[in-house]
């Protein structure tokens, strides 16, 4: 899966929500000021390139679907992260979150119980 910038990436959170939509959609969502239509286009046509994004047209409209799924993305994504910034270890990425007073010992309690709930299935 290749990486997106931030402005495809930030294009495709709104079409996740959304699910099916036209640029004028997802203009709609962006607060003011709203970025051009046009960028816009270029944005989906790039996602639509990128294999994230697929289009039907009905008319003169073209209605955009994900491809990809949200959660497949962002475990690419938050792969990368710990790839590149944490020594390849989610260990590394709690701790350093746990350092920064990010997270707290009940959410790491309630984490354990994930983990502990999983090796029970």
């Amino acid at each position: 899966m290749v990486d997106l910038t931030k402005q495809e990436e930030l294009v495709m959170l709104h079409i996740w929500k959304l699910k099916e939509c036209t640029v004028k959609d997802i203009q709609n969502k962006f607060p003011n000021p709203k970025p051009h239509y046009t960028t816009l286009a270029s944005v989906v046509k790039n996602l639509e390139q990128k294999d994230f994004v697929y289009s039907k047209k009905f008319g003169n409209v073209y209605v955009y679907y994900p491809m990809i799924k949200t959660e497949d993305y962002q475990r690419t994504f938050l792969s990368g992260v710990v790839q590149n910034h944490f020594k390849n270890s989610y260990k590394e990425l709690v701790s350093f979150f746990a350092k920064d007073e990010k997270i707290t010992a009940d959410d790491l309690k309630d984490i354990i119980d994930i983990i502990e709930d999983k090796k029970k299935v």
